[in-house]
């Protein structure tokens, strides 16, 4: 009978202990929360500044970031936007108007609020849109700037359109603006290079280019000696992005050195390469080593190797941006050889099969200026060739060569039935390429009995043949024919002799590739005569 009141005692004093402990975990709650929304309240101060000074002290350049913000939707999520880091030279970028180093439109991460107790802190991941890298010329950068410490560690950083402008004072430059479409980079510390893998957007030809490698340390007092290196593919690309050109392009290589000087050592395969005027697909493979001048936005190569067929060539040169019109002029001096002409014909002419065969070497000044006029209408050609062992695809021309050189040896064939022996043609000169029009200020050709040198040009398209020049032959004209032509022939040999043998006289090639014209040409010396 005692102890009942006691049981109940013990279960009043219970229940209070219970209510105690709720009300006081409750309070204890109620005090973390606020104590954790005020230590998000001091967080973003606290994370602003640091960001502030570690991008500061690792560029040596002010800082300017225009919104920050940490919010706990879905863990510790911190975000950003209106970044802009600059240069030590420049201390008073509000003032001086400059363009920043680095710019990024939004960033966004998330950080762990104990993070926040240690120094340096450390963040895994960070996400970046609208990443700007503006590489300024040397000589704009100078002066020194004062930054804090480093306090914040990223592992790693993923972007979205970003993009590279490497900047040039010269006069009549462009600057190389390079967009990337995806950007990782990790490995990420002080002192060291990062690790990078980009997708880079090639706007001519159109196409996205893979690469990944080292970058840096970074060297904020001049940028373009910040180091560099690796790898790079390029598949599918559209040639036909450059007027006058087609075919699918697929490249690789290798590229090392600073931003201001990258050497690249690559190879390009073009399966079907073709330029506008001719339309034939050929396939082209070049090996090349380039340098890249990040001062000027120049590529100087040195050499690039191509075949084309059974046909060989080595060019050195450059491709330089230019303002005026907007693009690249390329410039090579190209040495071509052991080489096929029907391999070079089939690729520069319409004509199919190609007018000619035979081994080939040839030098030449090679220009293409920028703009968008046809590929042919831009280029620029100057050099000299040899062609041996030339036979002509076409039986009618061929067949007039074969008759010549029997008649000027004094073999004149009796018979339409009489078949001449294939001779083949020796031909060199010199040449030049304008606006599509081939001239030929010196050319010489020559079959056993005969020796031509013409003056003259050739449409690409193949419709104009228009050659002047003297043809010499080892027989008299009257050793040329038989018969009562032979005799008539015989008072006027003096006439049309050199030194008492054989004959020289005016020639003319005219008309167009389907129907060539080959015949004496006496009006042009008496016009030649009276100028």
């Amino acid at each position: 009978m005692t102890e009942q009141p006691m049981v109940g005692q013990s279960k009043r004093e219970g229940r209070s202990f219970a209510w105690w402990f709720r009300a006081t975990a409750l309070a204890l709650g109620v005090v973390a929360a606020v104590g954790f929304v005020l230590a998000i309240y001091d967080a973003e101060p606290i994370l602003k500044n640091r960001v502030i000074e570690t991008l500061s002290a690792r560029f040596h350049g002010p800082v300017q970031l225009a919104e920050f913000h940490v919010s706990l939707r879905n863990g510790f999520q911190v975000r950003g936007a209106g970044l802009r880091i600059f240069g030590p030279g420049d201390p008073n970028p509000r003032e001086s108007g400059v363009q920043p180093l680095i710019a990024i439109a939004q960033f966004r991460f998330v950080a762990d609020l104990l993070n926040l107790l240690h120094t340096p802190m450390r963040v895994r991941r960070v996400y970046l849109e609208g990443l700007e890298l503006n590489v300024p010329p040397k000589e704009e950068r100078h002066g020194s700037f004062k930054g804090g410490k480093i306090t914040i560690y990223v592992d790693e950083f993923i972007c979205d359109r970003a993009r590279l402008l490497i900047n040039t004072l010269r006069s009549g430059k462009l600057p190389i603006d390079v967009e990337i479409d995806q950007l990782q980079m990790k490995d990420i510390g002080p002192g060291q290079p990062l690790r990078f893998n980009a997708t880079l957007v090639n706007p001519k030809p159109v196409g996205a280019i893979q690469s990944t490698g080292l970058f840096g340390p970074w060297n904020a007092d001049n940028p373009r000696s910040s180091p560099v290196e690796g790898k790079y593919s390029f598949t599918n690309a559209d040639l036909s992005t450059i007027k006058g050109i087609g075919g699918i392009l697929s490249s690789t290589g290798d590229y090392a050195g600073t931003l201001g000087n990258i050497v690249v050592d690559g190879s390009t395969e073009t399966p079907d390469f073709r330029v506008s005027i001719s339309g034939h697909p050929v396939p082209l493979r070049t090996d090349f080593h380039a340098i890249v001048d990040g001062t000027s936005g120049d590529t100087y190569l040195a050499p690039v190797k191509a075949q084309i067929f059974h046909s060989s060539l080595v060019a050195k040169g450059s491709v330089v941006r230019v303002k005026n019109p907007n693009g690249h002029r390329v410039v090579l001096d190209v040495d071509v050889g052991p080489a096929r002409v029907d391999d070079l014909l089939k690729l520069g002419l319409r004509t199919d099969p190609p007018v000619m065969t035979g081994a080939t070497e040839l030098r030449t000044k090679f220009d293409l200026a920028p703009g968008q006029a046809e590929f042919t209408a831009r280029l620029r050609l100057e050099g000299t060739f040899h062609i041996s062992g030339a036979h002509f695809t076409n039986e009618k021309v061929q067949s007039k060569v074969d008759a010549l050189s029997l008649r000027s040896r004094g073999q004149p064939k009796e018979a339409k039935d009489d078949i001449p022996e294939d001779v083949l043609s020796e031909m060199n000169g010199i040449f030049k390429l304008s606006n599509g029009l081939l001239s030929f200020p010196k050319l010489h050709y020559e079959v056993p009995g005969t020796k031509v040198d013409l003056k003259g040009k050739y449409s690409l398209d193949g419709n104009e043949f228009d050659f002047h020049g003297k043809a010499r032959l080892e027989a008299k004209l009257s050793h040329m024919v038989k018969g009562w032509k032979s005799v008539l022939l015989k008072p006027v040999d003096p006439f049309f002799s050199k030194h008492g043998a054989g004959t020289e006289v005016p020639v003319k090639i005219t008309g167009t590739k389907s129907a060539p014209h080959f015949g004496l040409d006496f009006g042009h010396k008496e016009k030649t005569e009276q100028k």
